[in-house]
């Protein structure tokens, strides 16, 4: 995807060529009109995503314009700038639509941030789409957060995206140009995850046969992204807590702190609430990470993110040296109405398989293969699909999982909801059944708390 463009209307020749210079130095596309008029033009041949206009220009002034503007492109922000700004013109130019008001002289750092904060929430193809308000408004308080050094915890669905707003918050901070680490807490073992975290010197244990730097470590100066840090262990829950309260690291093996300068995010599909009421998780660290929460809501609650999602997935599928192939009316209306129970990942998915099944240049209804849903009701344990079910035979893997997750249902139902008695009677570690259990919920099975 191309840099975010914006539209510079000044009519004072010098200043406009200065303020495009500003904005192409931070890396932004430009394009420049001479007043009002012409800048309508300017949108007419070209879309671009920001419009930053004077004033006080000879004929259409930049209250006309931004009418005009908001008249043809409503969701298009536009900025004003003005040598002669008071309270009262400022709330009026508000009212009518703009996104915000510089008064001038103003510095260039200033237009920048001012710039880059009310551009729409598409970076580049891998970070956020935000066409739903729901979505807008939600990446729109990511980059405020951002621009402070809070802990956030970002919390939704499997697969919903809460690992690209967690960049997101990244790419939007001082910390921008330093790393971004991110540590999966239910996929690493867990005898693994706190060598993973801290790091451990020669010898710590058996196999440690060199030193290594941990995840904290790495993102030394940067972010580090705790993701799903509810499947976290109580025991390592609580070192965590300690390293996060002293902000200093200690090796496994090692005696020496190490000082660190790292931002840390959380993400969980958890109600941590819950979580910590049934004493599954700290209290203490629950607090320490939720200074900021991020609610990120289920893909079936934004709807107008779900085509231009599908959109941005042909275009990074498409085989290179293939004509891009475009959605049938009947195949956008298809994806509208699907549930979406497995979220943005789910939608990754469904298009990965349309483009093989692809016999032409549109994507029609039939190419898209949704996946059946089942649902294991929890006092059952039966596999109910919502959908046909295959020939006998025909999905034997579907078959074993759901026989795998009958079992866990009965023996959480026969331990009375306890992970670890349920654990130990199937022959797994507790760390091993939360991971499953999170599988299931993604799949929509209803789990006894």
């Amino acid at each position: 995807m191309s840099e975010p463009l914006v539209l510079i209307v000044e009519d004072d020749a010098s200043l406009r060529e200065a303020l495009c210079a500003t904005v192409e130095l931070a890396g932004l596309g430009v394009l420049a009109a001479g007043g009002g008029e012409q800048a309508l033009q300017c949108l007419e041949q070209q879309p671009v995503d920001l419009v930053v206009s004077d004033v006080q220009m000879g004929g259409m002034d930049g209250h006309a314009l931004l009418r005009a503007v908001k008249s043809r492109q409503p969701e298009l922000p536009v900025l004003l700038m003005t040598a002669y700004g008071t309270i009262e013109k400022a709330v009026q130019a508000m009212h009518a639509g703009a996104a915000d008001y510089l008064v001038k002289p103003f510095d260039a750092e200033v237009l920048v941030e001012m710039i880059r904060r009310h551009l729409p929430a598409v970076d580049s193809d891998e970070g956020v789409v935000a066409e739903d308000p729901v979505t807008r408004k939600l990446a729109s308080v990511a980059r405020r957060v951002a621009a402070t050094d809070a802990t956030v915890m970002i919390s939704g669905e499997s697969g919903s995206g809460k690992e690209v707003f967690a960049r997101l918050i990244h790419q939007h901070s001082a910390r921008a140009q330093a790393p971004f680490v991110a540590i999966n807490c239910a996929a690493i073992p867990e005898n693994m995850l706190e060598a993973s975290l801290f790091g451990y010197e020669k010898g710590a244990f058996t196999g440690a046969y060199q030193s290594r730097a941990g995840k904290f470590e790495q993102a030394q100066g940067g972010t580090l992204l705790l993701d799903e840090i509810s499947e976290m262990d109580l025991g390592l829950q609580a070192k965590l807590l300690r390293v996060l309260q002293e902000r200093e690291v200690e090796r496994l093996g090692g005696r020496e702190p190490i000082a660190l300068d790292v931002r840390v995010l959380a993400t969980t599909n958890r109600n941590m609430r819950e979580e910590v009421a049934a004493g599954r998780f700290r209290e203490d660290l629950f607090y320490r990470l939720n200074v900021f929460p991020l609610h990120l809501a289920p893909l079936r609650e934004r709807k107008a993110d779900i085509l231009p999602l599908a959109n941005r997935l042909i275009r990074r599928y498409c085989p290179e040296g293939r004509s891009l192939p475009h959605l049938s009316k009947a195949a956008q209306q298809a994806l509208l109405d699907h549930h979406w129970p497995g979220n943005v990942r789910e939608l990754d998915n469904v298009i990965q398989r349309a483009l093989i099944l692809l016999n032409g240049q549109q994507i029609e209804a039939q190419d898209l293969c949704f996946e059946p849903a089942p649902a294991i009701s929890a006092e059952t344990g039966r596999t109910q699909s919502l959908e046909t079910a295959a020939p006998a035979g025909e999905d034997l893997g579907s078959d074993l999982k759901s026989r795998e997750f009958e079992l866990i249902l009965e023996a959480l139902r026969s331990n009375h909801g306890s992970r670890k008695a349920a654990a130990e009677r199937l022959g797994i570690s507790p760390r091993t059944l939360r991971y499953k259990l999170a599988r299931m919920r993604e799949q929509g099975i209803v789990v006894p708390a």
